[in-house]
């Protein structure tokens, strides 16, 4: 399988579902995906492999030149302006990102948290899992994740969402999490066996489990997609670094830039009386924005 095809598509699409050229890298990355899906089975069907390549090689060209287009209104007399992307939060604001309830890796008291809002769907959420790992690593005690579903496609990831919030209701988060990621999304397979035997492996009262799911989950997964919307995540993954959004499966150096100025600034604020436990909600929760309020966009050609 080519792997410089999702290298190319990482360029052209940070994340799942945004891009000025939505519906040509929409159908780009079901195209790649049914690439994988072909390479994980392991057909050998070189004709259909070729196929895909084909296809995903034209519409790569086709972004390129509307981006080309974008870039050069002049020289594309006639057509129409390009459409604007998706507004979202400025970087350097702090938003009230509610955490209560949700499953998180690391300490209580850390002095930074990063809230993901991700969902089993997207190619991207899965591409950063390892970041996510080496940053906990890096910092410790002084990082905590906190994980909360969004759901942009729906028919496919609101069964994994709704099974892994019934396994975090029985402290199995970590586990079904890991789970889901390796064993459902390796394969696409998503369907309620498919998940229901994953719950039985992740050690799951399994009658529980299914009452969570058609029950109390389903109300869970939708205040997340709530919480989240709120404060203006419109794709996956997204991040909230203290409060501060950052958009698509990013490098671990450019989470650092974030994290640090976070840290020294969390560091001063203790040192000034703050107590470690109060962090998030004395400086998060309780003096970020509530939510994210698009400004208004110029008009005109």
């Amino acid at each position: 399988m080519r792997t410089s095809i999702v290298i190319m598509l990482g360029l052209a699409l940070a994340g799942c579902e945004k891009a000025d050229t939505k519906e040509l890298e929409r159908a780009d990355e079901k195209l790649v995906e049914q690439l994988e899906q072909v390479g994980a089975s392991q057909a050998q069907d070189a004709t259909k492999v070729a196929m895909l390549e084909k296809k995903i090689d034209e519409l790569q060209k086709q972004i390129a030149a509307l981006q080309a287009q974008a870039a050069n209104p002049a020289a594309r007399p006639g057509l129409p302006p390009p459409r604007r992307g998706r507004q979202e939060p400025d970087p350097k604001d702090t938003y009230a990102v509610p955490i209560d309830g949700n499953p998180s890796d690391g300490p209580a008291d850390a002095l930074v948290t990063i809230v993901e809002g991700y969902e089993y769907a997207c190619p991207y959420c899965e591409k950063v899992r390892p970041t996510l790992v080496e940053l906990r690593r890096i910092y410790g005690a002084d990082l905590r994740i906190v994980k909360k579903q969004f759901i942009v496609h729906p028919q496919t990831a609101t069964a994994p969402a709704l099974a892994v919030c019934a396994a975090h209701q029985q402290g199995k988060f970590a586990a079904m999490d890991a789970l889901v990621w390796d064993k459902a999304y390796a394969v696409r397979k998503f369907d309620e066996a498919t998940l229901e035997a994953l719950a039985k492996e992740a050690g799951l009262d399994v009658s529980r489990y299914q009452r969570d799911v058609a029950g109390d989950c389903v109300a869970l997964v939708h205040r997340d997609q709530q919480e989240l919307q709120q404060v203006g995540q419109g794709a996956t993954p997204t991040f909230f670094v203290n409060g501060r959004f950052m958009s698509g499966a990013q490098p671990v150096a450019a989470f650092q830039a974030i994290i640090d100025e976070e840290l020294k600034q969390a560091k001063d604020r203790v040192a000034s009386g703050t107590p470690r436990s109060a962090y998030y909600t004395r400086w998060i929760l309780d003096r970020g924005l509530p939510r994210f309020i698009p400004p208004p966009q110029p008009t005109g050609p």
